[in-house]
């Protein structure tokens, strides 16, 4: 094991110097910007064109069957009123109004008939605004503020939980285990297609007859292994630390939420299990993708269990409510314990907190045992499948033989 650095710097350096390294590294917080841009520049051309939108004058004639539009309104607007919906329209058309307002006697079953002239399909909106505007003014004007609140729904509530004696925010609860869930997640998804053919490069380049008359096959699967880890923590800080930038900076611009973190609260406890399932089921799929990457003679081959190994993976997300909402189900606890699909369920009940203390023990052990199971497998594979160029290599194969 005396060359186990050596492979590890020489797997980092070799992916650091790969322009697709940094591509997917990069193009990830390269992708948000561009598309918190967009929104960006989109929201402040709609907001310049609905605030010269709101100065522009019109002219408006108003039929008023309903009785509940007051002349003192109509009277802010300079919109005249005519006696009937005929002689609006037909201003309209002659060109000698701008828009016509008819409301009918009853509101709750007969619509709002506007007749306008056409200035575009954005600025049309307007006469519908104005209408509203008009009808919404005359309303409120004898309502009281607290009847007004209530009908406008600009009503707001304020709900305090407690756990325990003490007061409880779920949600800010969640914040910092669930953490662990987005990075897994991410890490995952942009690195796992790099751990599935790490082991088929030196494979389809020959080089590997070289390289095993220096370096024992436990050494080299070993030393990449854990320099996948360390490039995956290298991609997720590159990651993150872009977007964390990027919201320091676009916070106001955007009207991005604004997170307090003094205000949060630590759980060390659930943020510590957090930590735990990831680190472990991080460590399991790493070794089960250089396990078949080990096992297939080209990179090509490999491509192929990709979909399978995220299907596994990834396939809990659609079952997540019942994670939250039935947590004592025997399909839940099943998802939770059985290693290949649990680091999804327990990272996403660890964070809600309905992870319950015999579950945690109890699938911590079996992803331990798991992890340790996958590496001896994924070296063995490697020990035997290295020099094999032609064919997969059978799992049952691996154990037949001795050594």
């Amino acid at each position: 094991m005396h060359n186990l650095s050596t492979v590890i710097r020489f797997e980092i350096v070799r992916t650091l110097k790969k322009k697709s390294f940094w591509a997917i590294a990069l193009g990830f917080p390269l992708m948000f910007g561009i598309i918190f841009g967009i929104i960006f520049l989109s929201n402040q051309s709609t907001s310049d064109a609905a605030a010269k939108l709101e100065k522009q004058q019109f002219s408006v004639e108003v039929t008023d069957n309903s009785g509940l539009v007051r002349p003192e309104v109509l009277k802010a607007v300079s919109a005249a009123t005519v006696t009937d919906r005929e002689t609006g329209r037909a201003h309209v058309t002659a060109g000698s109004v701008d828009a016509y307002f008819y409301y009918p006697h009853d509101l709750t079953k007969n619509k709002i008939e506007i007749y306008a002239k056409n200035v575009g399909l954005f600025d049309n909106g307007r006469y519908d605004a104005v209408a509203r505007a008009l009808l919404s003014s005359s309303v409120q004007t004898d309502m009281p503020a607290d009847v007004l609140a209530v009908v406008k729904g600009s009503v707001t509530t304020s709900t305090t939980t407690f756990r325990d004696g003490k007061e409880f925010d779920p949600m800010k609860q969640m914040i910092f285990p669930g953490v662990f869930l987005v990075l897994f997640y991410l890490l995952i998804a942009f690195f796992g297609n790099q751990m599935l053919t790490s082991t088929t490069e030196e494979k389809e380049n020959r080089v590997i007859e070289m390289i095993l008359t220096t370096i024992e096959a436990r050494t080299l699967i070993i030393g990449k292994i854990l320099s996948l880890i360390a490039l995956a923590f290298i991609q997720g800080v590159i990651v993150v630390l872009p977007a964390l930038i990027g919201y320091i900076l676009l916070h106001d611009k955007l009207s991005l939420p604004s997170i307090d973190l003094s205000s949060l609260p630590v759980d060390w406890v659930r943020i510590s299990v957090s930590a735990a399932i990831f680190a472990i089921s991080f460590l399991l799929f790493t070794g089960l993708l250089v396990a078949i990457g080990a096992s297939v003679p080209t990179a090509k081959e490999a491509g192929g269990f990709i979909g399978l190994v995220m299907m596994l993976l990834f396939g809990p997300l659609y079952a997540a409510s019942l994670f939250i909402s039935t947590p004592d189900s025997p399909f839940v606890i099943g998802m939770s314990l059985f290693p290949f699909t649990a680091p999804i369920p327990l990272l996403l009940r660890n964070a809600v907190g309905n992870l319950q203390p015999w579950e945690i023990a109890t699938s911590l052990i079996i992803l331990t045992v798991s992890a340790a199971a996958v590496m001896a497998i994924a070296v063995r594979l490697f020990r035997y499948g290295a020099l094999e160029y032609s064919r997969k290599l059978s799992i049952l194969e691996i154990f037949r033989r001795r050594g």
